[in-house]
């Protein structure tokens, strides 16, 4: 029952990292590229987590994986937001 619902969590991962990749094309922005970009790295990270058959998620590997998922959403956020940034479109 676990590896079934992860990887509904990877297919989830990977549809929204999809559909993030279709906002950047159509606007432009790096905002929607991060977006992507983490929920790529998620989606990857538990399909390994899966195939390896690492059912405890207490390393600290897992943990710094999440962490750059994280942090690229905080990078997306805080770069959206900068003083002195002319809107792309």
């Amino acid at each position: 029952m676990i590896l079934f619902l992860t990887g509904a969590i990877v297919m989830a991962s990977a549809v929204i990292s999809l559909f993030f990749l279709r906002f950047w094309r159509s606007t432009g922005q790096r905002f929607f590229l991060h977006f992507a970009l983490s929920f790529l790295v998620e989606a990857l990270h538990r399909a390994y987590s899966a195939w390896d058959g690492a059912v405890h998620e207490d390393s600290p590997y897992h943990y710094l994986v999440r962490l750059l998922s994280y942090g690229l959403i905080l990078w997306a956020v805080v770069e959206k937001n900068l003083p002195g940034r002319a809107p792309h479109r």
